[in-house]
């Protein structure tokens, strides 16, 4: 074959490969939002579109025979079609892998969990390697939307049950000191002194639980700010033993507090005298009555360490995790034969606070069953005496 017929086949050839590419883009362009069966059809039709004219091209410049001819033109025709069955093959096969995607996709919007496929609960459909991520994608964020659904209505949960029993604790004393005004009002009250210390009394007990609600607000917001200091821990136990001495002497419970004499962390004075001092309040309030209330502070894996046991009598395994969940109680039905515990009721946030100040100073607290009771251990950053405070994070 001569360079001049080269020539003119090849320029046959691009000009046609020109004209049908640039009619597939346009028809590519016009079936956008067609199916992708649709497309992979048009794409494969114009590919043979441009074989088929280059071949006519050479064999109008070759002048081969009519025989030959005709058999080139079987040739062709064969394999045309084997092409496009193969390319309508390939194309229901990703068409139908689409589908089912946007068939998970719809199953997720409406608020459906999908099948984990690696667990083989469902084997896995012949997908490309894009197909097959985006459905791997699809399956890991239904779970992790079924998990933040399950979160939301635990913590739903949670603000029904802590709203319904901030509600019942506060309409308590505020029925009571109703009932104690309208005597005073009517003079009806034989003990007029001790209905204004009656008073008092519901008056504190309530605003300190405005004051937990707040701070509780704050640690699970986020917002609560800690300024970090050497501290001694034996000495806030001191304090929160000497505070709460008279309310163990009336339920004949004995504190005992011991261990190491020096026991320095680097922390917030008066959360983690919250902290503490919720712990024991909670111990001496479910205790029985004539046993004691152990505290100790110690070290333990360069963290400091304050431990309180009670005598509660133990708690059940199950309700364990239960215990520093904002506005878990055990008793729904709020009932107590010890009016101590009806007096100091917290709407379960007491524990939930200790657990939220302990983590934003990057420490752990702990219960666990003993002889006898339950032990709450809190683990603090240890310190050596180090000058200065610096502000510390908050928690959410």
């Amino acid at each position: 074959m001569q360079g001049n017929e080269l020539a003119t086949i090849l320029a046959w050839v691009l000009l046609w490969a020109v004209l049908i590419g640039t009619c597939t883009l346009v028809l590519l362009r016009a079936l956008r939002r067609a199916s992708v069966l649709a497309q992979i059809c048009l794409v494969v039709v114009a590919t043979v579109a441009v074989l088929v004219a280059g071949m006519v091209s050479a064999f109008n410049a070759m002048f081969i025979s009519a025989r030959d001819l005709e058999v080139m033109w079987y040739i062709l025709a064969v394999a045309s079609a084997v092409a496009v069955a193969l390319s309508l093959m390939l194309g229901a096969g990703v068409s139908k892998n689409a589908a089912q995607l946007v068939d998970a996709a719809k199953r997720i919007g409406r608020g459906e969990t999908l099948e984990r496929r690696n667990e083989g609960l469902k084997p896995a459909p012949a997908m490309t390697s894009e197909l097959a991520a985006l459905a791997q994608e699809l399956e890991a964020s239904s779970w992790n939307l079924a998990r933040s659904r399950e979160r939301e209505a635990a913590i739903e949960t949670a603000r029904r049950e802590l709203v319904s029993w901030i509600s019942h604790d506060l309409r308590t004393p505020l029925a009571s000191m109703r009932a104690m005004a309208e005597a005073l009002e009517d003079g009806m009250a034989s003990d007029v002194p001790g209905y204004y210390r009656k008073i008092i009394g519901q008056t504190e007990q309530m605003t300190a639980m405005v004051n937990d609600l707040l701070e509780l607000s704050k640690i699970q917001a986020g917002s609560l700010q800690l300024r970090a200091e050497p501290l001694d821990l034996y000495d806030l136990v001191s304090d929160a033993l000497s505070d709460l001495a008279p309310l163990a002497g009336q339920r004949g419970i004995t504190l005992d507090g011991g261990g190491d004499r020096e026991s320095m962390a680097v922390a917030d004075g008066p959360s983690v005298a919250r902290a503490v001092r919720n712990v024991l309040l909670n111990a001496i309030l479910y205790s029985k009555p004539d046993t004691d209330v152990r505290v100790t502070v110690g070290r333990n894996d360069g963290h400091a360490v304050v431990a309180v046991q009670d005598r509660c009598g133990g708690i059940p395994d199950v309700d364990l995790p239960h215990l520093f969940e904002t506005g878990w109680q055990k008793d729904q039905s709020r009932g107590s034969a010890d009016d101590f515990q009806g007096k100091y009721s917290g709407a379960g946030i007491g524990l939930s606070m200790v657990a939220g100040i302990v983590k934003a100073h990057g420490g752990a607290v702990n219960v666990e069953n003993v002889d006898g009771g339950c032990k709450f251990t809190l683990s603090l950053p240890a310190g050596r005496g180090a000058s200065g405070g610096h502000p510390m994070g908050g928690t959410s």
